[in-house]
């Protein structure tokens, strides 16, 4: 359905006076739609821990096929549920406004209502449950404990009475969820132990993933603002949230030397190295950028990520 037979809800789905585009949406087909909705360029985010914590299980000996694809689809699912809420709370909250820098948000633009995207939402989320059902299985309850508060987590990420986004703590549930508990997670369910190089292996991963947010955040710091949207790129301010991506792509270096200073890997722990040209290009880029100049940088941090995890993945099996 393109965007001229669309006929917009109503009640919460009808965007406020502030919330509307200030100029009329580009026609968009339907299909168009549910894929700007999905957020693809933030997909790297969710297949790089399991790329790192399927490593750590080759090493360990413990390599399972059908537990690393179902950690693929229950991170991809997981993520494209999380976009969705985002979407469509962002939306009836007012933080999606006419004057918003980011890429097009589908509920606002009136492309699909809240309530389809939130109807959305609990089907990736209840097909993330039955992929994940595989890993309960192999990992037993402290998988259950583990994919139950994700799933949580990405709808209260936005949603529910005390968003964590909405709260300044939008950084920490990336940096575990999306680092820690996602690399450990993908490599317990595979070798069957939670290790030291596991948990240390998703470090870098939630130094990287958490960069992503703080780009989104510094590019929507006004508006974000103005939405009392207390996220930690409002309290901090612009060079704080600058100081915050500069320290975490820097700390995401660091943590392979050390692994390797350590002796847990060999040299090949220097491959990721090679990147720091590209990430010395978006550290600059996010120094002196601002608005929409930063969606460049925040798929090009999406990037690195990937990259960054291809890498280190290399270093480890090595």
């Amino acid at each position: 359905m393109d965007q001229s037979s669309h006929v917009p809800g109503t009640g919460a789905d009808t965007p406020s006076r502030a919330s509307r585009p200030a100029t009329s949406t580009p026609a968009v087909s339907q299909r168009r739609a549910w894929l700007l909705a999905a957020r693809p360029k933030t997909l790297p985010a969710a297949v790089a821990p399991v790329i790192v914590g399927t490593a750590v299980a080759i090493r360990e000996g413990g390599f399972d096929l059908a537990a690393t694809l179902a950690c693929v689809a229950v991170a991809l699912l997981l993520q494209i549920a999380a976009n969705f809420a985002n979407d469509a709370f962002d939306f009836r909250r007012g933080a999606d406004t006419a004057d918003r820098l980011g890429p097009l948000r589908v509920t606002a633009a009136g492309l699909i209502t809240s309530r389809q995207v939130l109807i959305a939402t609990g089907i990736a989320l209840g097909l993330a449950v039955l992929a994940g059902g595989y890993l309960v299985w192999l990992g037993g309850w402290p998988i259950l404990a583990l994919g139950l508060l994700a799933v949580v987590s990405a709808v209260a990420y936005t949603g529910g009475p005390a968003p964590l986004g909405y709260a300044g703590l939008g950084d920490l549930f990336v940096f575990l969820f999306f680092g820690l508990v996602a690399v450990a997670g993908t490599a317990f369910v595979q070798t069957g132990e939670l290790t030291e190089l596991a948990l240390v292996a998703g470090v870098p991963i939630g130094c990287l993933a958490t960069a992503i947010l703080v780009v989104n955040n510094l590019r929507d710091l006004e508006t974000d603002r103005r939405a009392r949207k207390r996220t930690l790129a409002v309290r901090l301010g612009p060079h704080g949230a600058v100081a915050e991506y500069t320290s975490l792509v820097t700390l995401a270096f660091l943590v392979p030397v050390l692994l390797w200073a350590q002796g847990h890997l060999g040299a090949w722990a220097l491959v990721p190295w090679v990147l720091i040209p590209l990430a010395f290009v978006m550290i600059r880029g996010v120094m002196v950028e601002t608005g929409r100049q930063l969606n460049a940088r925040l798929a090009g941090t999406a990037r690195l990520e990937l990259l960054f995890a291809l890498l280190f993945a290399v270093a480890i099996v090595r």
